[in-house]
């Protein structure tokens, strides 16, 4: 029987989260959709979880580093259990996400801490799938007549959505971008896309300084650091570039693009065997027939 998945749009009604916040959540690399079908991201219920205490936690003012880790120690522990869900919690005792038992975990160890339960979890989806079209729960919003204030992330989308509008809509992304940084200085992805403008235009030492700052913030960032990965790249320092990728795919191993360009730096040094591994990942991620797939397959044929 296959999973049951989730598009952006449901589990933003079962989480009540903006959907453009779980899309900004999953560009940056914090937590987001694990499922592909037919080249459409898609939650799975496992996601979902990961989302519903990212989310928690996020209310409760942790840093995304801190609960990028914890969501680690969940995704790795859930696929195990086979406990009915209403016996199931996730729980954060201040330092991990832990699964336990209800009744057991929490009485034995005094310690009834931030409590995520799949069973409510469980009975939203249930909800959300059995009401009748038109009836479905709304999204929480503001009250009626009164206009939502902006939060730092509302830039941040606005930003997203006028880039690649010539000039004048990169002008627009920028101040976006810098509307969000007045509100939450440390919002890394304003940072990497501040970057990425100030690298269109050929700053590229403006660039750079953006990536490092939004590293600086949030050194787990897979775009930011790619990207500084590239600007060493085309600065000639090989080995640096290549120290770079990998840190990209320690904590983002199917960054497709990553793969790409660690075994161009890897071919240049000479790493043949190594380059030729991760073109084969990359063709792997990236199946289809595009020019970039065509010149890994090029790559690849050369190597042998």
């Amino acid at each position: 029987m296959e999973e049951a998945t989730y598009t952006y749009g449901g589990a933003a009604k079962i989480l009540d989260v903006a959907e453009s916040k779980l899309r900004y959540w999953a560009q940056v690399g914090f937590v987001g959709p694990s499922v592909r079908r037919g080249g459409k991201p898609l939650y799975s219920f496992q996601d979902l979880v990961s989302v519903k205490a990212a989310k928690e936690l996020v209310d409760r003012g942790f840093k995304a580093g801190e609960i990028r880790k914890a969501i680690e120690e969940v995704r790795a522990t859930l696929p195990h259990l086979d406990r009915p869900l209403d016996r199931m919690r996730v729980a954060f005792d201040g330092t991990r996400l832990v699964v336990v038992d209800e009744g057991n975990a929490f009485e034995s160890t005094g310690q009834k801490v931030f409590d995520f339960g799949l069973a409510e979890l469980a009975r939203q989806i249930s909800d959300i799938r059995s009401a009748p079209t038109g009836e479905r729960p709304a999204a929480t919003g503001s009250a009626e007549g009164v206009a939502p204030k902006r939060q730092a992330y509302d830039w941040f989308i606005e930003g997203t959505r006028a880039e690649g509008g010539g000039e004048a809509g990169d002008l627009r992304a920028e101040e976006c971008y810098q509307q969000a940084l007045a509100l939450d200085a440390g919002l890394a992805a304003a940072r990497t896309n501040l970057g990425s403008l100030a690298y269109r235009r050929g700053d590229v030492g403006a660039a750079r300084d953006a990536f490092e700052a939004a590293l600086a913030i949030d050194p787990d960032q897979p775009e930011a650091r790619f990207n500084l990965a590239n600007i060493v790249l085309e600065a000639g320092d090989l080995e640096l570039a290549v120290a770079e990728f990998r840190r990209v795919l320690q904590t983002t191993p199917d960054f497709a693009d990553a793969h790409f360009n660690l075994a161009v730096a890897l071919d240049s040094l000479g790493g043949r065997a190594a380059a030729r591994a991760h073109l084969e990942r990359y063709l792997a991620l990236e199946s289809d027939a595009t020019p970039w797939a065509e010149q890994a397959r090029a790559l690849i044929a050369r190597l042998d």
